[in-house]
């Protein structure tokens, strides 16, 4: 059962304020967990997966990104951002806040994105272990062929026009997500035309050695039928981690009895097994981990 958890209201380093919530456990907590979530995928989403890490001595936190749910501007018309501000600003902000939030080790849990937000995120050694569930590169060229013509669809024919009538990317209209920026959206299909996503950019040259400085052990799991993120796409993404231990996990739904997991299934409540590997991994030392 999910609990009600505690707001917590931080303000990015540019002044732009975010939408938190902690979930507490009830005894002695044993550790600290940031879930970076999605793109388009309210933090609400994560409750049940918080409250189960909870329930085990983990006092975790999630967040809206700027645009976002609880870190929505009063219109999205005319708002401007950049998207890696998510991770820069934004993680950063919470990060900050939960290292003065008492003692242990913190973990992260990222979500497709926020695989992402490791490396882009200011003071990530503090961050003792990652697991990453649907990280990938986001080219289309790493999906099955009828999720490819999908996704071209979306980026150069449904997405402009609904973008271009709204003024922001109304993916609730398409029954995706949450509601994106504009800007977002223009960078997004940006590099999601390129096989290693954001690296391949001629307009982000240092982000390559940025990620090489990450060396905190990551484990990437993906499944079988995550059409946006398959193994492939994952193993195109994570090897710009060079310098951090990388195990990666591929998984089959029906060797777990279940019927699928796709892009976001491993957070819903059938998937805990999943978490609760995920948990241990993260947790199963007292203190940060070597590289």
């Amino acid at each position: 059962m999910t609990q009600t958890p505690r707001p917590v209201l931080l303000t990015a380093a540019d002044g732009y304020q975010l939408g938190a919530l902690c979930y507490s456990p009830s005894g002695q907590p044993r550790g600290r967990l940031i879930v970076a979530g999605a793109t388009g995928v309210p933090q609400q989403f994560y409750g049940h997966f918080a409250s189960f890490a909870a329930g085990q001595g983990i006092t975790v936190w999630t967040l809206d990104y700027r645009g976002v749910g609880l870190s929505q501007p009063s219109s999205l018309r005319g708002f401007r951002m950049d998207y890696l501000d998510w991770a820069r600003l934004d993680l950063a902000a919470l990060l900050d806040h939960v290292q003065t939030q008492g003692a242990g080790p913190i973990g992260m849990v990222g979500h497709s994105f926020g695989g992402h937000a490791l490396g882009l995120l200011p003071g990530h050694e503090r961050v003792a272990r990652v697991v990453t569930f649907a990280t990938g590169a986001g080219w289309h060229g790493w999906m099955p062929a009828t999720e490819r013509l999908r996704v071209l669809l979306l980026w150069w024919v449904f997405g402009p026009v609904v973008v271009g009538f709204k003024g922001y990317l109304a993916w609730s209209i398409l029954g995706m997500g949450e509601d994106l920026p504009r800007d977002l959206f223009m960078q997004w299909r940006r590099w999601c035309q390129w096989p290693h996503y954001f690296f391949d950019d001629p307009e982000l040259p240092g982000l390559i050695d940025q990620f090489a400085r990450v060396s905190t052990p990551i484990r990437a799991v993906n499944a079988l039928d995550d059409k946006w993120a398959t193994p492939a796409s994952r193993d195109a993404f994570m090897q710009a981690y060079r310098n951090a231990r990388v195990e990666r996990i591929t998984i089959d739904p029906r060797q777990l009895g279940l019927r699928s997991i796709g892009h976001i299934g491993y957070f819903r409540p059938r998937a805990m097994g999943l978490c609760q590997e995920a948990i241990d991994w993260l947790f199963e030392q007292s203190g940060p981990c070597p590289a």
